[in-house]
């Protein structure tokens, strides 16, 4: 059987018209876009051209976009730049407990650093309280950092809200749309985020390459020094073949947005109802109204994940556990650990399903089976266990 690639949460597969274009890109455009001359101008249109493309899907200004290599660069430049930019005015960050470790770290890393830092607890469900937020807000707050999405669960964040109640408060607003972007509408105009990461290899574009956007008038150091590219918020040579693949994904998403969230919902409908068919026990973790089609965690009852993963992975079937930075740990996902408590039987019994590009009925229906006679063995393994 050919295996079947269920992790798309992790990373996608590239897309092949954007591996066309970084390919020929590569080929044809040798300058450094730094550069004065015909092969630096040609680099350099390149560069401008596609941040042109990207902003313009996201309702920003060309020169409100940073290129970065990913997510979690993106997320550290948008809280460090503007935490050091700003402690003249407070030093209190809030964000929540179920964020990526690319802003959980750095905020941890922040509060060594002088800062105070509130982690918002989340419902069961994974969804922060607006009113909690409200509470936590003070004088002299500086950033909120809540991302759009969670990347395990799927559950969508009240972005709108949130934004619109910091609108007239000092603290800057970002938000991490790593996972969200493609499968969500943005418009950074008709809601008021200061501060936006993402990554180009969620959406089919190339790993090692994203954005960050900073709504003008945010006041952001820079923390990487060096030549002046970037408008002196990042330095060093741009990667000008994965800038011309992402923002060929950008645009392919833009393109395709409606289609991509059907296909998302239709992926999830047929491996609930397949699971149904073969009367396994599961439970679906995350928010049943605010969520990500292309994401659906589940927890099994009486299994072990790690067993549950392994034995998936020799039948044939990639999903995952979470987040793909924390892979190779044994540790409970912190962001179950935030909905259900320490020790829940969730944070151990539980598995992230994410669909993209290319999935059609016949393999999701044969991953379906598979995974629930890969539960219904290890819960028939844990009876015979308990009965002995």
């Amino acid at each position: 059987m050919d295996p079947i690639y269920l992790d798309h949460a992790a990373t996608t597969p590239i897309d092949p018209e954007v591996l066309q274009i970084m390919v020929e890109t590569y080929q044809s455009a040798v300058g450094n876009p730094s550069s004065i001359h015909s092969f630096g101008r040609k680099a350099r249109k390149i560069v401008d051209d596609s941040r042109h493309e990207i902003a313009k899907y996201i309702g920003a200004r060309s020169r409100e976009l940073v290129f970065t290599s990913g997510g979690t660069e993106g997320d550290n430049l948008a809280i460090l730049g503007t935490a050091f930019a700003n402690s003249h005015k407070g030093k209190h960050i809030i964000t929540t407990k179920i964020e990526h470790h690319g802003v959980l770290r750095t905020c941890a890393y922040l509060e060594s650093q002088g800062f105070e830092v509130d982690y918002l607890d989340v419902d069961r469900s994974g969804r922060i309280s607006i009113d909690d937020l409200k509470s936590k807000l003070r004088h002299d707050t500086i950033l909120v950092t809540i991302m759009f999405a969670n990347n395990e669960v799927g559950t969508i964040q009240p972005i709108r809200e949130i934004a619109h109640l910091l609108a007239h408060h000092q603290a800057y607003f970002h938000t991490d749309v790593v996972q969200a972007f493609g499968t969500v509408d943005m418009d950074v105009k008709d809601t008021p985020i200061d501060l936006l990461s993402m990554a180009g290899h969620k959406i089919g574009g190339p790993k090692g390459i994203g954005f960050l956007y900073v709504r003008d008038g945010v006041s952001l150091k820079a923390y990487t020094h060096g030549g002046d590219q970037e408008r002196k918020r990042r330095a060093g040579t741009e990667n000008v073949p994965e800038i011309a693949g992402l923002a060929r994904a950008v645009e392919k998403v833009g393109e395709r947005l409606h289609e991509r969230i059907q296909e998302g919902l239709k992926a999830r409908q047929i491996m609930l109802e397949t699971l149904d068919e073969e009367q396994i026990d599961y439970k679906i973790n995350g928010n049943p109204e605010h969520f990500l089609p292309q994401i659906l965690n589940l927890y099994f009852p009486g299994t072990q994940v790690e067993t549950l993963l392994t034995k998936l992975d020799l039948a044939g079937v990639a999903v995952s556990s979470g987040s793909a930075c924390t892979a190779g740990s044994v540790e409970p996902s912190h962001v179950l650990t935030a909905m259900f408590g320490k020790g829940a039987p969730e944070t151990g019994s539980s598995i992230r399903i994410s669909f993209g590009e290319g999935m059609n009925e016949t393999r999701l229906r044969e991953a379906g089976r598979i995974i629930a006679q890969s539960v219904r063995e290890l819960t028939t393994i844990g009876k015979s266990g308990e009965l002995m």
